[in-house]
């Protein structure tokens, strides 16, 4: 008498397991509306705030501003998603999904999706506030300020898939966020172009992502046209983001031990 197994999911994505996760994310995220208020509002409110704190100095705004609306996407999609990708595991959801026919790439994409569904929405609010609502001064297209700000939500959010594999707890996993963030933050050229650091800084700035995303609405804010360091800051995001998942994929752990 023969018996018959589920098969074991292989390596490839699936595109129907992969938009089903999408879809029960999202469901779970709907019944959340503090956790879609954080992900979607808070960007545009720290924008707004930023912007009257130098009401009196509207330049200050438009030096830094395009660079704040890349790095504030990119800090509230890895704190949701890393808390939420760990409240999965610890509630034993991962492990019940990970014993059915769906592959540790098909789960990671879902969340991937999911979450860059919400992403786009943030982004495009951000951006849309920004420019026609704060006034903030770009040379070049808004579609390209929307697009590296996409690439940057997206870029927290594998980052926050990535890192909720080695957090124990909710709190260990918003630990982790001054040994992943903070460094970007404050060698990404915010504060200072990146050549007037230490030469050992500079260097370690080179292999940041944030550096390539500050650089890439820099560009955006100084140039009318496409540049070829546009396209060169917006691939190395977008790998980054992509080498990022698929790190997370391969450390995924089915529960906290």
């Amino acid at each position: 008498m023969s018996t018959t197994t589920s098969p074991a999911p292989t390596g490839a994505l699936n595109a129907s397991r992969t938009a089903a996760t999408a879809a029960r994310v999202l469901r779970q995220l709907r019944h959340d509306p503090r956790t879609i208020a954080l992900m979607i509002l808070v960007p545009c409110l720290m924008l707004l705030l930023l912007r009257y704190v130098f009401d009196g100095s509207p330049r200050t705004f438009d030096n830094i501003g395009a660079s704040l609306l890349g790095i504030f996407p990119l800090i509230t999609m890895f704190l949701v998603t890393s808390i939420a990708t760990l409240r999965e595991r610890t509630s034993g959801t991962l492990e019940r999904l990970l014993a059915m026919p769906l592959g540790k790439g098909d789960l990671i994409a879902g969340y991937a999706l999911a979450f860059g569904t919400l992403a786009i929405i943030q982004s495009a609010l951000a951006t849309g506030l920004a420019v026609w609502f704060l006034d903030l001064d770009v040379t070049g297209s808004p579609w390209l300020l929307l697009l590296v700000a996409l690439l940057d939500a997206l870029l927290g959010t594998a980052l926050g898939l990535f890192v909720s594999a080695f957090a124990a707890s909710e709190f260990q996993a918003v630990q982790f966020m001054p040994a992943v963030i903070f460094p970007q933050l404050l060698l990404c050229g915010l504060f200072t172009p990146r050549d007037n650091m230490h030469p050992a800084l500079e260097t370690i700035s080179d292999v940041l992502p944030m550096s390539y995303a500050v650089d890439g609405m820099n560009e955006v804010l100084r140039h009318t046209d496409m540049t070829a360091t546009f396209v060169r800051d917006a691939l190395i995001v977008a790998g980054c983001a992509l080498l990022v998942l698929g790190l997370g994929a391969a450390t995924l752990r089915r529960r906290t031990s």
